[in-house]
């Protein structure tokens, strides 16, 4: 059976702002799993809250729109559930960097097997265009009249600081581009976080799209995303968003240290670790 871009869709018809980058992210996640060839029944979309988590309900899989900020957890507790699932997290800035911050780093850490998917649109555009952990200083908007008087938060440096084993970015509206980093991102061994400038056509309109558009700038074949100190330092490069995969390394999932300890703190029986029933049994009275 051949899986094509149209299975992946449900019969929910998106109400995203019309020209939000939201769209373009959602084909983007729809034609990686196509090329992948990975059955929808087999993914899992989970998200927490605002504008670009209502992305689960117009996929054709399992899916969750979880709490605020909660979609790493959930996220997180399926794959070790059921490691053999395929899990999306997706969700905004807001959402993934204000109340769900603290969960960011402890994921990159564990290397938890999920793709985390952010839209930075650097605004609340759900709740009608409250500054965010990503708007830029000085920028005006319905909470900050004279201008944002707090520093920006800095995804790619965050998930650097939490050792985020796969690191890229991508642009809402090059969506050939960004289906490539995603679906490089789901086949990655570990915790992969795709971070993508996604402009608000509401709050932010044509001059922060303009302004997006002029930032990006792709990485070219010197770039070596295994070089942890270049592909930090290209991050932090001034007046740019590096679009391709800044950083990537290969090490143990948390499954696999979970499977692995299971095997040293238990000897399996024909090969077979054993269950929590069985360690229970140790505790019971003879």
């Amino acid at each position: 059976m051949v899986f094509k871009v149209p299975d992946y869709k449900s019969h929910l018809k998106p109400i995203w702002c019309p020209g939000c980058g939201n769209y373009g992210v959602l084909n983007a996640i729809r034609k990686a799993l196509a090329e992948l060839q990975v059955p929808p029944w087999d993914v899992a979309t989970i998200s927490g809250i605002g504008c670009s988590s209502r992305l689960p309900g117009y996929m054709n899989t399992y899916s969750f729109n979880t709490v605020h900020g909660r979609v790493i957890p959930i996220a997180s507790g399926v794959k070790i559930a059921r490691p053999d699932v395929t899990v999306l997290a997706v969700g905004g800035d807001g959402d993934g960097f204000a109340i769900g911050g603290n969960h960011f780093p402890h994921a990159a850490r564990r290397n938890v097997d999920i793709t985390y998917i952010v839209m930075d649109n650097n605004i609340y555009g759900l709740t009608k265009g409250q500054t965010s952990p990503t708007t830029d200083l000085d920028m005006r908007t319905i909470s900050s009249p004279y201008g944002s008087i707090e520093a920006p938060v800095r995804p790619l440096a965050l998930a650097f600081a939490g050792q985020a084993s796969f690191i890229a970015q991508g642009y809402s509206s090059d969506i050939p581009h960004l289906t490539n980093l995603i679906a490089e991102g789901i086949k990655h061994p570990g915790f992969a976080f795709v971070l993508v400038k996604s402009p608000c056509i509401t709050y932010g309109g044509k001059a922060q799209i303009d302004h997006m558009k002029s930032m990006v700038r792709y990485l070219g074949d010197e770039h070596d995303p295994t070089n942890r100190d270049h592909a930090f330092h290209v991050t932090e490069e001034a007046g740019a968003y590096p679009l391709g995969i800044i950083y990537k390394e290969i090490r143990p999932t948390y499954t696999e240290r979970v499977r692995d300890l299971q095997m040293r703190a238990s000897p399996p029986t024909d090969g077979i670790p054993l269950q929590v029933e069985d360690l229970l049994d140790n505790f019971l009275p003879e």
